[in-house]
């Protein structure tokens, strides 16, 4: 947070803070009460003429079918009642949803000295990716200004700062500064493609644009904040902490609206970010959720040694249980190398083999299996009792489990349903197996983390005699690259081939992709790092015989 003293303020100074806040969605009364603290510091710390809030911050983002709740919108105009009592000698810029006659618009209000003087609507409603706006709400075409030190300022939010329109007649309207408030969810290289637009969009009109962004993890979003500004000669002045609340405070020469003492924090590279992400989203989860901690089934293997690792550091040591569940054709390096990474964090570790249920379930099944070879059926049965364990201690102490797949192995079906797959939440649901290996070597070039020979030995379920996962699928490296073109950027088999890939292997892949959708339908939510993530952003149907002809 950064503070100023009263002495420093100028009469020729407007003064603009952005909370960059953590809120909970549903939870209004609770919201309101937080942002009236934030009003509260800018206006009395920092001495602020206008504190600037995210978009819906009074519901948090996204309310998602809350809206349709009847009883929402009483709550919520009580709640702005307090904040309108609440902003005695400051403006504050408070996004909400506003029920009227005409429809229920993604507002904004702007509050002052007990008054709401205005009000901003969403003109672009997104509907596509994570986003199905246009299932609440309805647009509106009017621009907001108002004046504070006698200069015209406007809103736009969010989604609109992504036209030209919006921005244009705001400024056409009078405003010499654009607040644009956002709810903007984190993927990867995100914060450089948010910078680009609002330079287009200020080349276009040249006044400067205050981009305040939400902070935290809701669900499958993470919110990364990294708040900035844009002057009118399209400088990024000010770029503020990624994925930490925070209040920032930005002094405008009140003349010409230019931002004064610039200060930018550098973006965080690829693997910071993304793994930043992942903590957020996994802290957030549990604790707004109120789960006292989480249990991971350590197996040894790296998938599931960078997820203790996340849950480690989203929550603390003291919160994190891990159990390592050895069978038959569990290595002595995988036991070891659990033991030795739990005892590194500090977690409270166990080791409960899984010999004896799973020699019980082959014998209550010995006749079910007479005759038949041995397949999959019992490598899941192993994956089965380790899922039954981990719920079993989640059901008596209230932690969650916290699942280990990767993205790679949802999206061919290489994961057991109600296995390795049970379980609340999966820090890793979004991330490639190469980029976990990418992520395992980053945390530990911060601190040691992860054994060595976790991230070096080659991946196996060690659900067979000296299985690899290379023994069921491609090359990791291949893999993913046909993931990528297929799921994240939609190419078709023949573009894939033509892009420099076996035509068998991709048909396969495809095949595999297509047909575990009921799988990945039955897991658990995890964070989303890319554009496109399983689940919200990619909605396809179970029953389908669209991929059946694939030559």
């Amino acid at each position: 947070m950064t503070t100023h003293n009263k002495a420093n303020i100028s009469e020729q100074t407007l003064r603009i803070a952005i909370a960059q806040i953590n809120l909970l969605v549903g939870d209004i009364e609770g919201n309101a009460k937080r942002i009236l603290e934030w009003i509260k510091r800018a206006r009395d710390e920092n001495q602020a003429d206008i504190i600037v809030f995210p978009e819906l911050a009074l519901t948090g983002y996204p309310p998602e079918d809350l809206l349709l709740r009847p009883g929402l919108y009483e709550r919520v105009s009580s709640e702005l009642t307090k904040l309108m009592h609440g902003t005695k000698g400051i403006t504050a810029v408070v996004g909400y949803p506003e029920k009227t006659d005409e429809g229920i618009y993604n507002a904004v209000a702007v509050l002052e000295n007990g008054s709401c003087v205005a009000v901003a609507r969403k003109k672009h409603l997104p509907n596509y990716s994570v986003f199905d706006e246009k299932r609440y709400f309805i647009p509106s075409n009017k621009s907001c200004v108002f004046t504070v030190k006698n200069k015209k300022l406007g809103i736009c939010i969010c989604e609109d700062i992504w036209y030209s329109a919006p921005v244009k007649n705001t400024v056409d309207a009078g405003a010499g500064l654009i607040l644009n408030l956002n709810a903007s969810p984190f993927h990867a290289q995100k914060t450089q493609e948010r910078e680009d637009v609002i330079r287009q969009r200020v080349d276009e009109v040249h006044v400067p644009i205050v981009y305040a962004n939400l902070v935290g993890g809701q669900d499958e979003l993470v919110f990364d904040g990294q708040s900035f500004v844009i002057d009118a000669d399209k400088n990024l002045s000010h770029r503020f902490v990624a994925f930490e609340e925070t209040l920032e405070i930005i002094d405008f020469d009140r003349e010409t609206l230019k931002p004064l003492s610039p200060s930018i924090l550098p973006i965080l590279s690829d693997e910071a970010s993304i793994y930043q992400a992942l903590v957020t989203g996994v802290r957030d989860y549990v604790a707004k959720n109120g789960f006292p901690g989480v249990v991971i089934g350590l197996s040894g293997g790296i998938d599931s040694a960078l997820t203790l690792s996340i849950a480690v550091d989203a929550l603390g040591a003291d919160k994190v249980e891990a159990v390592m569940m050895p069978s038959c054709y569990t290595l002595d390096m995988s036991v070891e190398d659990a033991k030795e990474q739990a005892e590194l964090l500090g977690v409270n570790f166990k080791i409960i083999p899984i010999e004896k249920p799973f020699n019980a379930f082959l014998e209550l099944l010995e006749d079910e299996f007479a005759g038949k070879d041995v397949d999959a059926t019992e490598e899941n049965i192993q994956a089965r009792c380790r899922g039954l364990i981990l719920m079993a201690i989640s059901n008596k102490k209230g932690k969650m489990v916290l699942t280990t797949g990767n993205k790679s192995e949802m999206a061919v079906g290489y994961a057991t349903l109600y296995g390795d797959m049970a379980g609340g939440y999966n820090a890793l649901k979004d991330v490639k197996k190469t980029l976990v290996f990418r992520l395992a070597e980053y945390r530990n070039s911060v601190s040691a983390n992860i054994p060595q020979r976790v991230i070096e030995r080659p991946p196996s379920a060690e659900l067979a005699p000296d299985q690899k996962d290379t023994d069921s699928l491609p090359e990791y490296e291949i893999l993913d690259d046909i993931l990528e073109c297929f799921v994240e950027r939609d190419m078709g088999l023949e573009d894939i081939v033509a892009a420099g890939f076996e035509r068998e292997t991709v048909r396969r892949v495809l095949r595999l992709i297509d047909v575990n959708e009921y799988k990945r339908r039955q897991a658990a939510p995890g964070v989303r790092i890319t554009r496109r993530a399983f689940g919200r952003d990619r909605r396809y149907p179970i029953t389908s015989g669209y991929g059946r002809h694939r030559k």
